[in-house]
């Protein structure tokens, strides 16, 4: 079988998890602006997308969706069959140090990105091979380095970094390309404790989108993403030991 297709965004079908915010919401105004004729906003609640719907009544379709929910996740890949492109960007995110952080804060940031992020893959695969698609897991630099104050976080993106190869693995033998995509902090309400700079939404889901009409499986769009990935390339152990101090 013939490798992955190259995916154009003009006239894409695109599912977006997590889409009622932030980088979610950032990715389905990105998706508009460049011509996708049909884009799904994913969130937990539709009431939360009334917002996203309305940036263009037309095009823009809303999914009630938790990722953890295993209709909503079944139900969601039925309703959007026509699909193209996956976006896995719902996400959670606890503080605290593994050693003393509430173990339900920890539990949520495995289930849901982590395994939320493995049930809404399983079940758009059939979709994005019927239709030659492509998948987006959106995972983090912690994926590459921990942080001691995420440690919640830290575990499961780089479970997801995992995970992403995997189905890389498989869904390349079916014609479905799969794309990481690993940023900084973004200026959205999950990152707003982080003290540092921060990459606006919309100039992440610009590059990334741009990495996957270029065909970059491994995406670091933003500024800080791509000093640690070329440090981390360089010496992994010196990234491990800044990570750590921070």
């Amino acid at each position: 079988m013939s490798g992955p297709n190259p995916l154009k965004i003009s006239g894409i079908v695109a599912v977006v998890t997590g889409a009622n915010r932030g980088i979610g919401r950032a990715f389905v105004e990105e998706l508009l602006a460049q011509g996708a004729s049909r884009v799904y906003a994913a969130a937990r609640k539709l009431s939360d997308l009334e917002s996203v719907v309305a940036l263009d009544p037309s095009r823009v379709k809303p999914i009630e969706l938790d990722v953890t929910n295993p209709s909503q996740v079944l139900e969601a890949a039925s309703k959007a069959s026509d699909a193209h492109l996956l976006i896995n960007n719902a996400g959670a995110l606890s503080f605290g140090s593994l050693l003393d952080a509430p173990f339900d804060g920890v539990r949520r940031d495995m289930e849901v990105n982590y395994f939320g992020t493995l049930a809404v893959s399983r079940a758009f695969a059939p979709v994005l091979e019927r239709n030659r698609g492509g998948l987006v897991n959106v995972l983090s630099v912690v994926s590459l380095a921990s942080m001691p104050g995420i440690g919640g976080y830290n575990a499961s993106k780089a479970a997801g970094w995992s995970l992403t190869q995997s189905l890389r693995g498989d869904l390349s033998k079916r014609g479905v390309a799969v794309f990481s995509v690993y940023p900084g902090p973004i200026d959205t309400d999950m990152a707003k404790e982080f003290p540092m700079a921060k990459t606006p939404p919309r100039d992440v889901a610009r590059e990334v989108l741009e990495g996957v009409e270029a065909g970059a499986e491994d995406i670091f769009p933003d500024p800080m993403s791509k000093q640690v990935y070329a440090a981390w390339a360089a010496d992994h152990k010196a990234v491990e030991r800044q990570f750590a101090a921070m």
